[in-house]
């Protein structure tokens, strides 16, 4: 086990993920990740400072975020399997009440940078009195639709069964060259995934990439062909035209 203390960087934490994986361990549980945000030291510590020496909390943003996406990036493409935990607070959102904005409570929301829930695979929301976990965001499908239940060794047990049989997915390289492509072409990554039936382009599975990269390159190769036909047509009428005077 190592203690972190502060000051909690991105870097530390970075630090610490990376020496574990090359210690050979295969499991890492981060407790908590909320630190790196705004625990001493942390991401909003570090904007502050960031903002009282260059005056503008704008752009302080601009030198702080790259640090915080590296952190983000180190989760998401760490060979090791992450458990990590954030605390919450209440959430709120501002609602019209006889032409006034008055808050509403929403529920809790991780403390973290708005949105770092999405990156991850299953979200457990804990009750604080009964400790009963219900998920708040699941791609593996195995928690989303159940009563809240109590984490136990069986939910460990699920998510390794699920994650041994998703093992012959595409590489992150390959997901990267695939949106890569997909951009290039103008095509969605959400058509795409709606028609592979994935939550997200990383879960094609390896014996789908070939035809995915085909029928990507043929859509591609379509719509140069359709806009080549188009500009013939065009400089076609305008030496007509030319001709014509």
């Amino acid at each position: 086990m190592l203690n972190l203390a502060a000051p909690f960087s991105p870097e530390r934490y970075i630090d610490a993920m990376t020496g574990a994986a090359r210690a050979g361990y295969g499991v890492l549980i981060v407790d908590s990740i909320t630190r790196e945000w705004n625990g001493k030291g942390g991401i909003l510590e570090i904007h502050d400072k960031v903002t009282r020496a260059r005056g503008n909390s704008y752009t302080a943003w601009a030198e702080v975020t790259p640090r915080h996406n590296a952190f983000v990036e180190a989760l998401l493409q760490s060979p090791l399997h992450l458990i990590t935990t954030m605390r919450s607070k209440q959430d709120f959102v501002l609602i019209d009440r006889n032409g006034k904005q008055v808050p509403q409570k929403v529920g809790l929301a991780p403390i973290q940078r708005n949105g770092f829930e999405y990156e991850m695979t299953v979200v457990l929301d804990i009750e604080q009195d009964k400790h009963l976990a219900s998920a708040s965001k699941d791609r593996t499908r195995l928690f989303f639709n159940g009563t809240p239940e109590p984490i136990t060794e069986q939910t460990g047990r699920q998510l390794m069964e699920w994650l041994e049989a998703g093992a012959n997915v595409i590489t992150a390289d390959e997901r990267n060259r695939l949106l890569d492509l997909l951009n290039d072409a103008e095509l969605s990554a959400l058509k795409f995934c709606e028609k592979y039936g994935l939550f997200h382009v990383g879960e094609l599975p390896q014996d789908k990439l070939e035809e995915a990269l085909a029928a990507i390159a043929a859509f591609k190769q379509k719509k140069q062909a359709k806009y080549a036909s188009h500009s013939e047509q065009a400089n076609s009428a305008w030496i007509e035209q030319q001709e014509a005077a």
